[in-house]
């Protein structure tokens, strides 16, 4: 009887384990209960690295004080570049204080989140860990002077987020260089660069389009544009347009707000795009499964499988397929209830141009109408969709989640199963 309790015991253990509750770290909430960060803090969340923290699950961040701080925002750095500064505090790596003065042959080059960006030319954006005699502990960019030293551990969630303090800013001109204002952005340039040069060249040609992109940057923008091989294969039916809706669809895939990918995984659900304008919705619903982010229309579902640029104020994404938006383009073959024969390709007929805004806001998510074509083309040919998108969208990532999913089940379920026979 004894043994068979004890086995029960170790079976309730591997269950509690299982259906753990984990939460997420929030690196503002942690540095909320030290006023002395409050500054740095801020920052965080003004250039958004906070969001870029809280999804990673090993990082370490070297906060400064609200005097360092002081010092550093008196320069006058634009967002941009306290942005670039700030990042190369984050090491990509857990440093707690025990791991700090163990450091293996007493020095380590970590990897920062300004070195991730691409902006960090060489190991500009490595930071250089030394465990120096009488218990100090030295940072300083790859290269450079250690000219700051380790004060104290602020919050330790062991191996997954370390806040520690450092008596002073990490001195990097490269960090510190300054970042092009908005209206110096090449946007075309940057996409030409990264793999998106078809649709570059095609928003070049369409003047009304590249001028509502560029009006659209100082506030704030984010654009999905689908890769060089997915554009060539859509360029035929972009031709068979008429000029308001080449014009409508390239707003289309842009968005009125900076997005970085940290608040795209966290945003799920519909967003208004530079084409929405009153009645002429032009949504499109932005839903992410773990690390993966898909955009949706009731025509297709398109990936994003590449980052461009992000850099507040604009954040560019590459798409695996060509997002169609559902004003311009009809799913017959999904929509209608009985099959029909796809209808033959051919010019669309005239229409009046659409009125563009930018919008000022999210919407609420149109009812799924099929019929509700702004453009009155209800004749718009079938664009070989991917199929209807689910209505439903996912549920925002929360704080906690349970680890195993599916698996976790099945394996408690086993484990319930022999714990009943080995009972009876």
């Amino acid at each position: 009887m004894a043994k068979k309790m004890s086995s029960l015991i170790i079976i309730f253990n591997i269950l509690l384990l299982l259906t753990t509750q984990t939460h997420a770290h929030n690196v503002t909430r942690l540095l909320a209960n030290h006023p002395s960060f409050s500054s740095f803090s801020h920052f965080l969340t003004q250039t958004h690295l906070a969001d870029e923290i809280n999804r990673r699950r090993t990082i370490t961040v070297c906060a400064v004080d609200n005097a360092a701080m002081s010092a550093l925002t008196s320069k006058g750095y634009t967002i941009s570049t306290l942005k670039n500064i700030l990042s190369l505090h984050v090491l990509l790596d857990y440093f707690g204080t025990k791991k700090l003065h163990q450091i293996r042959d007493g020095s380590a080059l970590a990897a920062t989140l300004f070195q991730a960006t691409g902006a960090a030319p060489g190991t500009s954006g490595f930071v250089n860990i030394t465990d120096l005699r009488g218990g100090k502990v030295g940072f300083g960019p790859d290269g450079g002077d250690l000219s700051s030293f380790f004060v104290k551990s602020i919050e330790e969630v062991p191996y997954n987020i370390s806040i520690i303090q450092i008596s002073r800013v990490l001195p990097s001109e490269t960090a510190a260089a300054p970042t092009p204002a908005p209206s110096e952005m090449n946007l075309t340039g940057i996409m030409s660069a990264h793999g998106c040069k078809v649709f570059a060249e095609t928003l070049l040609t369409n003047p009304g389009a590249s001028k509502t992109y560029q009006e659209s940057l100082e506030g704030g923008m984010t654009v999905f544009c689908p890769g060089d091989d997915a554009m060539k294969g859509f360029l035929p039916k972009y031709k068979n347009l008429t000029a308001p809706k080449k014009e409508a669809f390239l707003d289309f895939l842009a968005v009125p707000t900076y997005y970085s990918m940290a608040m795209l995984k966290s945003n799920n659900g519909p967003m208004n795009t530079l084409a929405t304008d009153g009645a002429n919705k032009f949504e499109l619903t932005v839903q992410n499964d773990g690390e993966k982010v898909t955009l949706k229309t009731r025509i297709n579902t398109v990936k994003i499988v590449d980052t461009l640029i992000d850099e507040q104020p604009l954040a560019i994404y590459a798409t695996d397929k060509v997002l169609l938006p559902k004003e311009l383009f009809k799913a017959s073959a999904v929509e209608a209830p009985a099959p029909a024969p796809a209808p033959e390709d051919g010019d669309v007929a005239d229409s009046p141009k659409a009125a563009k805004g930018k919008a000022k806001g999210k919407k609420k998510k149109a009812a799924p109408s099929p019929d509700n074509d702004p453009f009155g083309d209800s004749d718009s040919p079938a664009e070989g969709p991917d199929g209807e998108a689910d209505d439903a969208t996912a549920d925002d990532a929360g704080a906690v989640r349970i680890i195993g999913g599916a698996k976790a089940g099945l394996v408690v379920s086993l484990l319930c199963l022999f714990a009943s026979s080995w009972l009876l």
